[in-house]
């Protein structure tokens, strides 16, 4: 039987695709969020002090494993090989499977290893570092594919079906981008059309990360409402060998050359009824749901970047003499060395501390998370921007050319093609912005958010009124005072011997309720304009990060004080750490204020309008002429099916 034509791509407002997002969003808060409260202006040091630990059974599983997987990085994986070949050897992906990695997150019923979020995110980083494709490939298969939606919202049966595949055979794919779909999912044009007990997908998906070697797909299409449909963004496990899928392209980039991501054409697919994740119209949901831990996968390979940059630089620094001194000890290198130390230091503080608080789940993490994959992507980029002038010439320079005339082969500039994609993956930085600041947002715009609708009606808006005075009345006043001005506050973090801690700690209290009062004055200020202010809540959101990571690098080296393990290190780390943030703070407190928002907005309307397109003279343009985004329409396949599974 056929299936019923499908429409054409929605055509949607800005307030529309608005509302689309805003009902995916987890709406109730029912666990505390350090976070949150952050941005609220109240420090709850209680909610990550003293620090999370895991339990001794996890940390034993998690230990044994991870000693396999560094043999097999050690002995298996040759970095080199995956960069000049730009695909990862089938033997690899045999190997890991064998291993488990496939199935790291898996609960052990299931035939996984069933390691903590702790411990998943530890072995991401080792294998990140032999390969960063490779982790983008374990990464992309347990963070976001098939396993980790199926182990929130999927069936019993589904459970049973899939999860066993997932954990040692079968490589899973997320498929929620198109060629012209990003960040906005309400213009998804992949259909799901109901025909008896099967849906019928058509549609094409772009960046399919695994999707060309994967054997199991998580698709998010669109259900036409109909009588006893509900419709929306719907999510479906799919066979990748199902008859009308092709991948029509392995798509190539600057970094991550061995990544398997291609695009995938959906044409007439049939899809049981039963493989259908939650109901109809929640897979938006389901994949920020799943977000909310899947990012931490990438900070967590930002800690293995930073790790093996500081490593690099140490060595390197000490090895070469110019002007009578090792250039470490030059003011200007040294300099760009203690960054890369100390934040290295402070993303492993809030990764763990981050996982720790995912594992335990007493704590609501989602903004946490955000601030992990924001701050992680950001922080690792300049780090190995800055180890890439810490060698020079050699930086630029390629690791098999290094080697071709007898160096060491340092792959710093790979590190750095490498490293740019975590800023636009899962997220765009620009994207992460808005999504925390609408989180930390929202206990204002629950008691006055009908104040600034322009939907909402006089009675509406004197309701919100009341509730909205009620709420200030009690939370403004304590914005003007706290422990943050008490000099003996916090004084377990200023043992004898040891930097000043206590400090830092009170600076975060003092500067979390001057961050609130900030976003408060702008709330007042711009109301309705608000969300427009991007450039102003991006800063916001950046300072609410430079505290999180303050808090959580100050947390870490009194647990590794606590414990005896380089107690005194940790302590200098965090200090240089937390002295490094206030200045990024205090300068971006200024520019809250103090700023080119509004000539910007003028010389980009400018822009786009051509007033300025004189200035573009005197340069040929290589791209020539093509289309900016490649025709998506459903229909059958016109190239070659490149699929490649693993077997």
């Amino acid at each position: 039987m056929s299936a019923p034509s499908t429409p054409s791509r929605p055509t949607v407002t800005e307030r529309e695709a608005r509302q689309v997002a805003e009902a995916a969003r987890e709406q109730d808060w029912r666990k505390p969020s350090f976070a949150k409260e952050l941005f609220l202006g109240r420090f709850r040091l209680d909610l990550i002090h003293p620090h999370p630990l895991p339990a001794d059974e996890h940390v034993q599983r998690g230990e044994e494993f991870l000693a396999k997987l560094r043999d097999f990085c050690e002995t298996k994986i040759d970095g080199a090989v995956i960069e000049r070949d730009a695909r990862i050897p089938d033997a690899v992906i045999t190997g890991l499977k064998e291993l488990g990695a496939f199935g790291m997150k898996i609960d052990t019923k299931y035939g996984g290893l069933g390691l903590t979020q702790v411990y998943y995110n530890k072995a991401l980083a080792l294998v990140g570092s032999a390969s960063p494709a490779i982790g983008a490939l374990l990464s992309a298969h347990q963070s976001i594919g098939v396993p980790q939606p199926l182990k929130l919202f999927g069936t019993q049966e589904q459970k049973d079906t899939f999860l066993p595949r997932c954990a040692r055979t079968d490589i899973s794919a997320f498929l929620l981008t198109e060629p012209d779909v990003g960040s906005d999912p309400a213009r998804l044009a992949t259909t799901a059309v109901p025909d008896g007990d099967d849906y019928v997908l058509d549609g094409v998906k772009l960046w399919t990360t695994n999707g060309v070697v994967a054997d199991l797909l998580v698709v998010m299409a669109r259900v036409p409402k109909s009588e006893g449909h509900k419709g929306g963004i719907t999510a479906f496990v799919v066979e990748a060998t199902s008859e009308g899928i092709t991948v029509e392209n392995r798509n190539a980039f600057m970094g991550l050359r061995g990544l398997e991501n291609g695009v995938t054409r959906f044409h007439r697919v049939r899809v049981p009824a039963a493989h259908r994740i939650g109901p109809e119209g929640a897979g938006l949901k389901i994949a920020l749901t799943t977000l909310n831990t899947g990012r931490l996968s990438l900070p967590a390979m930002c800690v293995g970047a930073g790790k093996w940059s500081l490593k690099i630089a140490r060595e390197w620094s000490a090895a070469r003499e110019q002007w009578g001194k090792p250039v470490g000890l030059h003011e200007a290198v040294g300099s760009k060395i203690s960054f890369i130390a100390a934040t290295t230091f402070a993303l492993e503080a809030v990764l763990d501390l981050s996982s720790q608080m995912a594992d335990e789940d007493r704590n609501d993490i989602r903004i946490e998370a955000a601030l992990a994959k924001l701050y992680g992507s950001e922080m690792a980029w300049l780090m190995a921007d800055h180890l890439v002038q810490i060698r020079g010439g050699r930086g630029f320079e390629t690791a098999a050319s290094l080697a071709a005339r007898g160096e060491r082969a340092v792959p710093a500039e790979q590190i750095l093609r490498d490293l740019r994609i975590n800023r636009i993956f899962e997220g765009s930085t620009e994207i992460m912005h808005l999504l925390i600041a609408r989180e930390a947002v929202d206990a204002h715009l629950s008691v006055a958010g009908d104040l600034i609708d322009p939907d909402k009606s006089l009675s509406d808006k004197a309701r919100a009124g009341a509730q909205a005075g009620v709420f200030y009345a009690k939370w403004l006043p304590k914005l003007v005072a706290g422990p943050g001005q008490l000099p003996r506050s916090y004084a377990e973090f200023h043992p004898s011997g040891h930097p000043d801690l206590s400090g830092h700690l009170r600076y975060v209290e003092r500067t979390a309720r001057k961050l609130a009062r900030s976003t408060f004055y702008a709330m007042s200020r711009w109301q309705g304009r608000m969300e427009s202010k991007q450039g102003f809540l991006g800063r916001i959101v950046d300072i609410g990060a430079e505290l999180f990571a303050m808090s959580a690098a100050c947390v870490r080296a009194e647990h590794l004080r606590a414990r005896g393990d380089h107690g005194r290190e940790a302590y200098q780390l965090a200090d240089a750490f937390c002295r490094q943030a206030r200045i990024r703070v205090e300068e971006l407190f200024g520019r809250l204020w103090t700023n080119t928002d509004d000539l910007d907005r003028k010389v980009v309307k400018g822009v786009l309008a051509g007033t300025y397109e004189w200035l573009e003279q005197g340069v040929v343009d290589p791209s020539g002429s093509g289309p900016w985004i490649a025709d998506a329409a459903p229909g059958p396949a016109q190239r070659e099916n490149v699929h490649r599974p693993i077997r």
